[in-house]
Formats: C-alpha cells, sequence, structure tokens
C-alpha cells in the first residue's frame, strides 16, 4: 500500500516558492516569510520594488509589515523570519527594529549582505536587538535562482 500523504513544506521552501513568483515578475527572486510563536506562517512575500516603485519594498520589509499588521503590534517577539538572500543593512535594521527572534537565510550576499558579510549589522554597536542567525538554509536552491535571474540579466 502506497502512502500518498503531502510533504509539508518547510517555511524556507515557501520563501523560495515566493522568490521563483517575484521572478516570474520580473522581480529580484527574494522571498520571505514569517513564522509566529507557535511555528505557525503568518506573513509571505517576494520581492516587490518594481511593482511597487518602491526601493524598500523588499521581501523581508513586505513580510515584515504583514505580520505587524496581522498581529496589530509593531514588533514581531518570537517570531522567525525565513528569507532567500542575506539580508542588506535596510532589511537587517528592520529585522532588529522589529525585535525578530530568530533570522534564517539561504545564500550569502557578499555585495549587498549586512548580517555576516559587509556591515555585519548585529555587531555594531548602533543594533539594538541582534537576533539569532542561521544562515546556509536550502542555500543551493536560492544561489541557483539568483544566479539564473542576474545570467539573463547580462
Amino acid at each position: 500500500m502506497m502512502n500518498h500523504t503531502k510533504q509539508k513544506l518547510t517555511p524556507m521552501q515557501i520563501a523560495l516558492q515566493q522568490a521563483a513568483k517575484a521572478e516570474a515578475r520580473g522581480e529580484v527572486p527574494i522571498g520571505a516569510v514569517i513564522t509566529d510563536k507557535a511555528g505557525r506562517i503568518i506573513a509571505q512575500a517576494g520581492n516587490e520594488t518594481r511593482a511597487n516603485n518602491d526601493p524598500t519594498a523588499h521581501a523581508e520589509i513586505l513580510a515584515i509589515r504583514r505580520a505587524c499588521e496581522l498581529l496589530e503590534q509593531e514588533r514581531l517577539i518570537g517570531c522567525k523570519l525565513y528569507v532567500t538572500l542575506e539580508p542588506c543593512n535596510m532589511c537587517a535594521a528592520a529585522i532588529s527594529f522589529a525585535r525578530i527572534e530568530r533570522l534564517f537565510y539561504a545564500a550569502e550576499d557578499e555585495k549587498g549582505g549586512a548580517v555576516d558579510n559587509g556591515t555585519r549589522f548585529y555587531a555594531s554597536k548602533i543594533c539594538h536587538h541582534a537576533p539569532e542567525v542561521i544562515g546556509g538554509i536550502n542555500e543551493v536552491e536560492a544561489s541557483i535562482l539568483l544566479r539564473k535571474f542576474f545570467k539573463t540579466k547580462r
């Protein structure tokens, strides 16, 4: 007898789906998912900078805005953020201000990343709250998606 149970996707796999949807819209393929204290997905987004004509419409920022709106609060204490690329300075700061407990990211960003590369925002004196950071989750899939996207742009 075959087992036909459907495998549940991880939050990072859903973030990768959001990244693919962003790419289909002509956006840089980055996706983000936020889970609450119980591990339930409460927000997800892909980049929308071009669609919104808004340089701040990064996947992380949009997911934070949506989660805060849903919870009706400005802090996401106990929440976890899953994102397909190491956050930039703007997003790292927003993650800090939102008091996100844990940050999981897929691919490192040697040029624009601000967590383990670049300014290392969470190690700086101006950072009020540093989440626990775990990098390299589904790194290969995220890197392939990004490389493929940028190869078509060159």
